[in-house]
């Protein structure tokens, strides 16, 4: 039995394809139903009908909630935890913390009351130590808690910590950190909100650059690591680093939108995290933009993937083709 967490997001959505796939039994956590139309909408980008679907055991639990995780673990030998809170606002600190790592401490004990076998957990490049001298960060770049850290890389690598634990209770462990991840199906959130964004005509672009990496190979990846001999190992997973504009170029060419034609300046992005926050203050809204999303938009931040891609049977995807294929599956209609 395998138990994957997170199975109604964008990794865990992509993730429950690749193992339906393989007749493996599944269990997927899930906290509503409605929840659930995503996973569908997912599977129908791989051409698959609701037979497939209908394989997945789904059950309702709240990864932070102990009594109603207890009964998800029953006959688990494998875990893939993939449930995360994501967001770079200040406010939304305590619950990630709750979330990314009160919740995978959770994870981790119910994992080894019940003897489970191996624990493929979705960490972050935000959880990977800063590159030095321009070369690219790999899985030995050490964290640093000096740095100025967003609350998510800090709550990522807190999670991290209680995975290695797991590995110190006898559980074997594989930690990928991907890059940003790009794939379809969730058009509104995360990176698909770019495709978005430019179908609908963004103005703007930043020279920031990172690791990029699409979504199929980082689920083909964590499904080779867990069915593998391999543990208590981290995988940087990036298939290139390429600057924001470059790749904000590359989708409005594969939508056949208008390519973004104006540069945000770092300093101009400094102001506007500050009139957003000092906006936010006032109106108690979330601010459009926060000193993280800010920092990284012209940060140059690089990664190499060369550890895993040594072991992998396959190689990863070109950022160009994971676009045309993603840009090819984008709803027209979507408002």
């Amino acid at each position: 039995m395998i138990l994957v967490t997170g199975a109604t997001g964008f990794v865990g959505a992509h993730l429950l394809y690749q193992l339906a796939e393989t007749n493996e039994h599944v269990r997927a956590i899930y906290r509503s139903e409605k929840t659930i139309e995503k996973v569908t909408e997912v599977f129908s980008l791989y051409g698959a009908d609701a037979s497939l679907i209908s394989k997945i055991e789904w059950f309702k639990a709240d990864i932070t909630d102990v009594p109603s995780m207890i009964p998800a673990f029953y006959g688990v030998k494998k875990v893939y935890h993939c449930a995360a809170f994501i967001s770079f606002n200040p406010k939304d600190y305590r619950e990630m913390r709750k979330v990314n790592i009160h919740g995978t401490a959770i994870i981790v004990n119910l994992s080894i009351d019940a003897k489970v076998n191996k624990i493929c957990f979705v960490s972050s490049i935000a959880s990977i130590g800063n590159s030095i001298y321009g070369e690219p960060s790999t899985e030995e770049n050490e964290w640093n808690s000096q740095d100025d850290n967003s609350g998510y890389s800090i709550t990522k690598f807190g999670a991290e910590m209680e995975v290695w634990r797991a590995s110190q209770e006898g559980i074997d462990v594989v930690i990928v950190n991907p890059g940003i991840i790009l794939g379809g199906g969730f058009w509104n959130a995360g990176s698909g909100k770019i495709f978005t964004k430019i179908f609908h005509g963004l103005k703007f672009y930043t020279e920031g650059k990172t690791g990029f990496v699409g979504v199929k190979d980082v689920v083909k990846t964590m499904v080779f690591l867990t069915n593998s001999t391999i543990k208590n190992e981290r995988f940087i997973l990036v298939s290139e680093n390429k600057s924001y504009k470059e790749v904000f170029f590359l989708i409005a060419d594969a939508l056949k939108k208008k390519r973004p034609y104006k540069r945000i300046h770092r300093w101009k992005m400094e102001l506007l995290w500050r009139v957003s926050s000092f906006l936010s203050i006032i109106t108690g809204k979330e601010p459009l933009l926060s000193k993280y999303a800010a920092k990284s938009a012209n940060s140059t931040s690089l990664y190499t993937s060369k550890k895993v891609q040594e072991i992998l049977p396959f190689k990863f995807q070109t950022i160009e083709a994971v676009v045309k294929e993603v840009s090819e599956n984008y709803p027209t209609t979507l408002s």
